[in-house]
């Protein structure tokens, strides 16, 4: 199924702001295909003739029309006349009779699209209405229908969309089947919907709608201290292309405003609104609880260095160099959870940018080595990216405890370079995170076998398989040690920070 993008591309010849408006235009659309109960196509001009589909949209107050997408689909030729007209004289044009599709009666009006006032049009948007789904219309369907005539009458001036309006992204954006206020010019409620009732009644207004100053009627509502937007008037008042929100001690209402202009001049608006009350209370609870778990990681992370220092105080009292040496290993682990929990605790998702951790533990092996006579360099390439808090603790420990080998043992009383390398893949479905850490000491000693190795070698092998992957130790070229393991990530329930991709940018990162 093509793009928007690719139909504009392949079959058009539109300049950039001509496209850009399309693009705006179609992501505002679904509220003219609400208001008219009609599925819309937006029709560019092909070159050499004839017209394609650049999207479509259904509405989701009503019966649609067409199952199927008709993006990149050609025009039918015998329904070509009528959009050849609207486009040729830029004006709205009706089919001369009901057309029949799968045995249902439609309705169809081709509306031309104008970029800018004054300009000639750029495409077409055609409306189709299902007639085999109409009854005698309520008044909440009639004035719908009388909104979305205004808003088709305001594309083909090139005043809808409109230009610098905000449409509210946030989470609890209204749509039409919430709540629909429409205003005369003087910013007086002349239709409400019973659901705009019922969201304006929940911020404590009790009296009728229909006939009052809605900016009038509900200041008094408005809480007297504490930021406001300070569109939220003008906004009410149906002057303002603006989206809002209203808080009162009962309840948070979303709106809206789409003002309506006939022949440049504003007659009235068109306001949208929900209650959102219920999804603001889950946002705070889930605030709440996200502040909840960045305590108890910053209080983990206290811990453990708490941990570390007694052990550091333990070390020092000790004669015996091999115990000495023990414990300085179990301060260093300690130390590399708490870098995990340090990194959880200032981020609202339970996952991190494992690359942050990563180069920490990385410059911290090399700073233990660099105090001896010893200069060793570290170099990281590829990309860990975004991990889970449980798959980053382990995989910290793995890497803490090869670079340090790489450092202690694979470089010894040497100068040198440790090398970390990381590149995610798809493995069966499955996200593999493939690591490798190199240095170029003398290489691994004779007869080396990895399960009969140092505490250091056992604890990466058992945690490589907590991993649910496998590790191998080889030889580098041209000397030194390599050893490579993989893991298979667990998913992560939210994304956040730079998320892994499959193959990573080359990055040279030296310390």
């Amino acid at each position: 199924m093509p793009t928007m993008n690719d139909v504009l591309a392949e079959h058009t010849r539109l300049d950039a702001a001509a496209a850009d408006w399309l693009h705006q235009l179609v992501g505002d659309w679904q509220l003219l295909s609400d208001l008219s109960f009609a599925d819309l196509v937006l029709w560019v001009p092909r070159e050499g003739g004839g017209w394609t589909a650049a999207a479509h949209v259904r509405p989701t107050t009503g019966v649609g029309v067409f199952l199927e997408d008709l993006v990149g689909q050609d025009i039918d030729r015998s329904r070509i006349g009528p959009v050849d007209q609207a486009f040729t004289h830029n004006r709205l044009v009706r089919a001369p009779q009901t057309l029949w599709r799968d045995d249902t009666p439609v309705r169809e009006e081709s509306i031309p699209v104008v970029a800018r006032a004054g300009g000639d049009p750029v495409a077409v948007v055609t409306r189709h209405t299902n007639l085999a789904s109409m009854r005698t219309p309520s008044r909440l369907e009639v004035t719908y229908l009388a909104t979305a005539d205004a808003l088709a009458r305001m594309i083909s001036t090139g005043e809808f969309p409109t230009r610098g309006g905000h449409t509210g992204r946030r989470r609890g954006a209204p749509r039409v089947g919430d709540g629909v206020l429409r205003l005369d010019r003087e910013g007086k409620v002349t239709y409400a919907s019973p659901n705009a009732v019922s969201a304006i009644h929940r911020l404590g207004y009790g009296g009728e709608l229909v006939g009052v100053r809605l900016a009038n009627a509900l200041s008094g509502l408005l809480p007297r201290t504490g930021p406001l937007d300070e569109e939220l008037m003008p906004v009410l008042a149906g002057a303002l292309p603006w989206a809002t929100e209203l808080p009162s001690r009962s309840a948070n209402v979303t709106v809206r405003s789409i003002p309506l202009s006939e022949a440049g001049k504003r007659v009235g608006a068109v306001l949208l609104v929900r209650d959102v009350s219920e999804l603001r209370r889950r946002e705070q609870e889930l605030l709440t609880k996200d502040a909840t778990i960045r305590e108890i990681h910053h209080r983990v992370k206290n811990n453990l260095q708490t941990v570390a220092a007694v052990l550091r105080l333990q070390s020092r009292r000790l004669d015996d160099p091999g115990a000495k040496a023990a414990l300085d290993d179990a301060v260093r682990r300690v130390a590399t959870i708490a870098l995990v929990h340090e990194t959880l605790s200032t981020h609202l998702e339970d996952s991190v940018d494992f690359d942050v951790i990563a180069l920490r533990g990385l410059k911290a092996a090399i700073e233990v080595a660099n105090r001896t006579a010893v200069r060793v360099r570290g170099v990281t390439t590829g990309s860990f990216g975004v991990l889970s808090s449980e798959d980053a603790t382990v995989l910290a420990m793995v890497l803490a405890e090869l670079v340090h080998n790489a450092v202690e043992h694979g470089l010894a009383d040497r100068d040198g370079t440790v090398a970390v390398d990381a590149r995610r893949v798809q493995v069966d479905g499955d996200e593999v995170l493939q690591v490798s850490v190199t240095d170029d000491g003398p290489g691994l000693p004779v007869g080396f076998v990895p399960g009969n190795g140092g505490l250091g070698t056992q604890i990466v092998l058992s945690l490589v398989q907590d991993l649910r992957g496998q590790i191998t130790w080889g030889a580098a070229q041209p000397n030194g040690t390599k050893v490579t393991f993989d893991a298979r990530l667990r998913p992560r329930t939210t994304e956040a920070g730079s998320a892994g991709i499959d193959e990573p940018p080359e990055e040279d990162r030296g310390l």
